[in-house]
């Protein structure tokens, strides 16, 4: 069975895992990485830890639960308290164990880890001193929150730079492996309601478009990457062979497989019909016209290219982007895929015909 997109609304603690996509200052904290402005600009005018403009999927969520946004476990200073759950995102998390200097040392299973000495440590104080109850996580929360998970897609992105598209596809088991060895972890340490996402179009960013942009038979009918979507939609597919599997093998577990893929990828088919201006062009970069990307250049830096001093400014209107950076998605994006998935229409299992609409009645505070 799954958890009930509507039951949602009762959860009150969430524990994330994941990479870029819900990493809500993991990195920044664990690695003292570098995040500034123009990151964060639309809603928080200041640097806030994430790859983007704005909110992330996750701070939406939060947001329509009245719940403040999920503290990094690896940030603590200045957070009140953890009752309402933590996140262990860290942007260029791998499912596999880290093995290049540009994926980040928190992989899922490091992710895990910490969760279980979080945990640990958490109830040994809790069974010390009662009035920490109202900043750290009882037994009880631990067995009734919402594990969430977003990874995977850098282990495909990682894999092609060095392996064929048959090699890439090769590894799909072995990182589906990986991945529900970490869930069952957390189901023996009393986890039993799990969110999973599968992986977007990796194919349709910027940056992996970049490199093929010139060779139109490497690119589909949409200007995205085919190899890279193919491999993405077999890993979905696996994945959603998991999620089934899962609910059989883990009796008291709730798994919902929530199709992250199909939501986007309509959003950058269909963008016109929902607002957006430029589908695959990053909103801050350098370049220009189609992508406005550059490898050379990131987001918000100032730098020499070819004798000129240039700098990859953000767009004057994110709210008509699609892509942010040229490898993430823009606040307005994030706040489209989330309404898609409040809808009920992408989880599996679905809500129950007559389970009334999870948006209704919600204020979700638009970008």
């Amino acid at each position: 069975m799954g958890i009930k997109l509507f039951d949602i609304m009762s959860q009150s603690e969430i524990f994330n895992f994941g990479d870029s996509n819900s990493d809500t200052g993991g990195l920044v904290a664990g690695e003292g990485f570098r995040l500034g402005l123009p990151f964060g600009q639309t809603f928080f005018k200041s640097a806030s830890g994430r790859f983007c403009d704005g909110r992330l999927i996750i701070d939406f969520l939060m947001d329509a639960m009245n719940l403040p946004f999920l503290n990094p476990i690896l940030d603590s200073v200045g957070a009140p308290d953890f009752q309402n759950g933590c996140n262990f995102a860290t942007g260029g998390a791998t499912i596999r164990p880290a093995n290049a200097a540009a994926q980040s040392p928190f992989s899922f299973n490091i992710q895990v880890a910490q969760f279980i000495r979080f945990k640990t440590r958490a109830l040994e104080f809790l069974s010390q001193d009662t009035e920490l109850e109202g900043y750290l996580p009882t037994e009880e929360i631990f067995s009734q929150a919402l594990y969430m998970f977003d990874v995977g897609q850098n282990d495909l992105d990682g894999a092609f730079y060095s392996k064929s598209e048959d090699e890439v596809i090769a590894l799909i088991p072995t990182l589906l492996s990986a991945l529900a060895y970490g869930i069952e972890n957390l189901y023996s340490q009393g986890a039993r309601n799990f969110w999973i996402h599968n992986t977007g179009p990796l194919g349709c960013l910027p940056r992996i478009i970049n490199p093929y942009r010139k060779d139109s038979s490497k690119l589909d009918q949409f200007g995205c990457v085919a190899s890279h979507n193919r491999a993405v939609n077999l890993f979905n597919m696996k994945l959603h062979d998991l999620c089934i599997n899962l609910r059989q093998e883990l009796p008291e577990a709730n798994v919902t497989y929530v199709d992250i893929y199909s939501i986007k990828i309509n959003l950058i088919v269909n963008y016109s019909q929902y607002g957006f201006e430029q589908p695959i062009a990053a909103c801050c970069g350098y370049g220009g016209p189609p992508l406005n990307f550059d490898s050379r250049i990131a987001c918000g830096v100032t730098k020499n290219l070819n004798g000129s001093t240039v700098t990859a400014n953000p767009c004057d209107n994110p709210a008509v982007y699609v892509n942010w950076d040229g490898n993430h998605y823009t606040e307005a994006a994030n706040l489209f895929v989330f309404q898609q998935i409040l809808s009920g229409n992408y989880s599996d299992p679905p809500p129950p015909a007559n389970q009334t609409p999870f948006l209704a009645g919600l204020e979700v505070k638009s970008c």
